[in-house]
């Protein structure tokens, strides 16, 4: 498998646990860190064909993310801010289009990129106290890697205006209650919790997990019939050794082994 310098790859059977291994620079998104997460979420992951969820967090605890890193934008104009922007959104939406559930683990600030790269995951589970925003506008710019879209997408129009346009710090608490996260829990229990969930993902049947994710990624896609995307994955699943494997199981009363063909 391939090697990095800042991230920590390691793996609890079907399970990997990647960790952005910045601490002292708050695991700041610096170019580095996108071309590494690249090289994970759109290669390194293919080759690991075991690997049936993923768990993303950051080192330390204070931060997931807690932003990009923002000395590499001075001096920048325009064609290379939107490079920057080109280069982070094809990472994310690797990461929302992954043919495996990526869990983000929360435990700390994640703003900026950092509140986006959660955004992007297909689930956040965060420590109690977790921060999350988007302060773009504290430094006469916009999210970059996507925030507009899916904040949107995922508390709605008039939370997500309101998010952005203060450059406002939500809490934890506020996070889960207006949906941005999926549960609260305990720092100390963060990976615990994160690694029952991904683990219990990993115990079911992996081609029908991606199917799921791509007709829940088409709801979102202007260009897709999400409904007619949901049909077709219906009836392709009846074609797959794991349907067959799951309807003997449930008929002969025992627990079923998918292997994922």
């Amino acid at each position: 498998m391939e090697s990095y310098e800042i991230l920590k790859i390691e793996e609890d059977g079907a399970v990997a646990i990647v960790t952005i291994n910045r601490e002292a620079a708050l695991n700041a998104l610096n170019e580095q860190t996108i071309a590494e997460l690249d090289e994970f979420f759109r290669r390194d992951i293919l080759k690991r064909m075991h690997i049936r969820a993923v768990i993303l967090t950051g080192s330390g605890s204070k931060a997931f993310v807690a932003g990009a890193d923002i000395k590499e934008f001075v001096g920048k104009g325009p064609e290379e801010g939107y490079a920057l922007s080109h280069a982070g959104q094809v990472v994310f939406n690797a990461i929302e289009q992954l043919h495996v559930p990526v869990i983000a683990a929360v435990n700390g600030f994640a703003l900026g990129g950092g509140c986006e790269l959660a955004m992007a995951c297909h689930m956040r589970i965060a420590a109690d106290t977790a921060k999350f925003g988007q302060p773009e506008v504290n430094l006469g710019l916009i999210p970059g890697y996507g925030a507009t879209q899916r904040l949107s997408s995922l508390i709605g129009r008039g939370r997500a205006m309101e998010i952005l346009l203060t450059g406002d710090i939500v809490d934890a608490a506020n996070a889960y209650r207006i949906g941005l996260v999926n549960w609260l829990v305990p720092g100390e229990a963060l990976i615990a919790n994160c690694m029952a969930i991904a683990h219990k993902i990993a115990s079911k049947a992996p081609l029908a997990i991606s199917k799921m994710i791509l007709c829940v990624n088409g709801f979102f896609d202007k260009d897709v019939d999400g409904y007619e995307r949901e049909m077709e994955q219906f009836g392709a699943s009846f074609a797959t050794a794991d349907f067959r494997e799951g309807i003997n199981a449930f008929v002969e009363k025992r627990k079923p082994s998918f292997i994922g063909e």
